[in-house]
């Protein structure tokens, strides 16, 4: 535990630019606001009553080295209109989120920024063809202080997580820009529920104090317990990942015997809204009503020595009151994913407690902001993309096919997602021939989509265009594609491991399949019943549980991951081509200019409602 600087801190800035900066414009949702609080009471700028001072805390998670606005649907944030209605607002990318913090800091003399992991990984090109140092040199810029790490921070595996933390150039790439080391974060990566299986101890700090005159607020960070079952292994080798709740407990008691009484659990593991909408009040009809998920049962069983809870994962948006074991309400906050919102919450702190202030009715003061893109851009992360994007122009740029309208994908709240169609499609293609592994058909994990193809042109490429890099940002993994034998019956326990588990129980992860094989979900039902057995078809024949099938799928759904065991279970693997390569051929010879690709029809899962 430390609350020393880290050597690569640098002095916080005092004058932005010469810029002029106007007002953010975010909009605003006045969330777990005490009992008999009036709108007029100052909040947004702090005060110091001699007892008690306003310390602003700014937060946001899941930023993915997103750091140009993202593309499609997956751009946007819902708001909920007065009338009920629903609107689309374009938002996100770090020039405007630069801007969007440096306001709300105006004015705050105490103000400190956290997040809540997978700041970086499953990145778009700009930053994740080199490693994501461009993210990561981003977050200095805008002045994070400390996150915990998300379970993408390892997909590189825990010795590439350490070089984000301290630097120095890639082991085999090197240095990519000539004369310059990269100096790694200077934020505090934080990984209490870490542990490494050599040294057993935490492989990264697992605390912070933030510290600002007589104030002192600790935090935790921990990331998810089921980290190993949605990486792949080589990522988590070597390393166990604890109970969420256990570690920041046992942590609460230690930076309380340091006499650190506010403390903030930074928690990649989140919860489901029951809306979309960010500004959605999910303390109607009472405290913490309106979210289901794995982050419920934590909050309601961590430590009332614990003042906040600021959570991630699930790229969810919401503000809402759990009351901790003590009966205390307490804030429990996810500013949604990509930049696209953050999250300003105030909390009061009693300099003779050195607590946060909090009672039954009363939690700290909660806003939703948008990270509006009406807004000034922030001159210095501007010339920061320009810098890689040169950097990658020369690969980004190369067209790899047309599309004749958007094709939604990580932006699409269907369970059949039209991108996770044509990426099953690309792989039962490239893998059908006998000599490539003879596939029947594909599976597509839904979670390793992670953006829409946006029609709309991005740069000078042209509307319709896919670029390499845009190809590159829906899948960024390049995981090597496998083709296995699955009996019939291993097929339908996938298929209900959909639905079921402890995790996919709860939020369901829908494969993406390609096209002849079908059947019926049934959403009215419980469980495996879910899937209606006798619906599954391959070419209009139905699946017969002792037939053995060949099928295609990623080198981590293979491994099981997402919660599909059954898959680990398959026999005679061949591995092919990486599932970027695959996806790349597929659209190259698939379209062009004056035939582009159409986005398929939604006619493989039957879903009932």
């Amino acid at each position: 535990m430390s609350a020393t600087p880290q050597r690569h801190r640098r002095t916080r800035r005092l004058a932005l630019t010469a810029l002029a900066v106007a007002t953010a414009g975010g909009a605003m949702l006045a969330a777990a606001l005490p009992a008999g609080a009036a709108s007029g009471d100052g909040y947004g700028r702090d005060h110091d009553r001699g007892r008690t001072v306003d310390v602003q805390m700014l937060s946001f998670n899941d930023l993915h080295g997103t750091l140009e606005p993202p593309q499609g649907s997956s751009g946007n944030v819902t708001e909920r209109q007065a009338d009920g209605t629903t609107k689309a607002i374009p938002a996100g990318g770090v020039e405007y989120l630069a801007t969007s913090l440096r306001e709300a800091r105006k004015g705050h003399r105490y103000s400190v920024t956290a997040a809540a992991g997978d700041m970086i990984g499953a990145s778009p090109m700009v930053s994740g063809l080199f490693h994501d140092e461009p993210a990561i040199e981003a977050l200095n810029d805008l002045d994070l202080d400390v996150s915990s790490v998300g379970n993408h921070e390892f997909d590189e595996g825990k010795t590439e997580l350490r070089r984000m933390q301290y630097g120095g150039c890639h082991p085999v790439e090197g240095c990519f820009e000539p004369g310059k080391e990269f100096g790694g974060a200077e934020f505090k990566y934080l990984a209490a529920n870490v542990v490494d299986d050599r040294t057993k101890r935490p492989m990264l700090n697992p605390t912070y104090i933030w510290k600002k005159g007589d104030v002192k607020i600790g935090f935790i960070g921990v990331t998810l317990e089921g980290t190993p079952d949605i990486v792949t292994a080589d990522g988590v080798k070597g390393l166990t990942f604890g109970d969420e709740v256990e570690t920041i407990n046992k942590y609460a008691d230690q930076l309380n015997r340091q006499g650190v009484k506010s403390i903030v659990a930074l928690i990649h593991e989140g919860g489901l809204p029951a809306s979309g909408a960010y500004n959605y009040d999910c303390n109607v009809p009472g405290a913490g009503a309106g979210i289901s998920g794995a982050i419920v049962d934590i909050a309601k069983n961590v430590s009332p020595k614990v003042d906040a809870l600021v959570t991630g994962h699930t790229h969810q948006a919401y503000a809402c009151n759990i009351p901790d074991p003590a009966g205390n309400s307490r804030t429990v906050t996810s500013a949604a994913s990509y930049g696209r919102l953050y999250t300003d919450t105030t909390l009061t702190y009693d300099r003779r407690t050195k607590d946060i202030v909090r009672t039954p009715v009363k939690a700290p003061l909660v806003v939703q902001k948008v990270v509006n893109r009406d807004q000034p851009k922030a001159p210095d992360l501007t010339e920061l993309i320009q810098r890689w994007n040169a950097l990658a122009a020369p690969i980004a740029n190369r067209p790899m096919g047309y599309i004749s309208a958007d094709i939604a994908g990580r932006g699409s709240t269907e369970y059949e997602k039209p991108l996770g169609s044509v990426i099953a499609d690309a792989q039962l293609e490239a893998l059908a021939p006998a000599d490539k592994g003879g596939a029947q058909l594909a599976l597509m994990n839904p979670g390793g989509i992670r953006s829409d193809l946006a029609y709309k042109a991005a740069g000078a490429e042209g509307d319709g265009v896919v670029t390499y890099g845009e190809s590159y940002t829906v899948q960024p993994f390049t995981n090597m594609m496998t083709v296995v034998d699955l009996t019939g019956a291993q097929l339908i326990t996938a298929l209900q491991q959909q639905v079921t588990g402890p995790v996919n129980g709860l939020s369901p992860k829908i494969l993406q399949v390609s096209k002849g094989f079908t059947y019926t979900l049934d959403t009215t039902k419980a469980g495996a019943d879910r899937i209606v057995v006798d619906s599954v078809k391959l070419n209009g024949e139905a699946i017969d549980p002792a037939r053995t099938y060949r099928v295609a799928m990623n080198e981590f759904l293979a491994g099981g991951g997402d919660g599909f065991g059954v898959l680990k279970e398959h026999k005679n693997k061949l591995v092919g081509a990486s599932d970027l390569d695959i996806f790349n051929a597929y659209l190259t010879g698939h379209s062009s200019p004056a035939a582009p690709l159409a986005p398929p029809a939604a006619d493989r899962i039957t879903v009932i409602k």
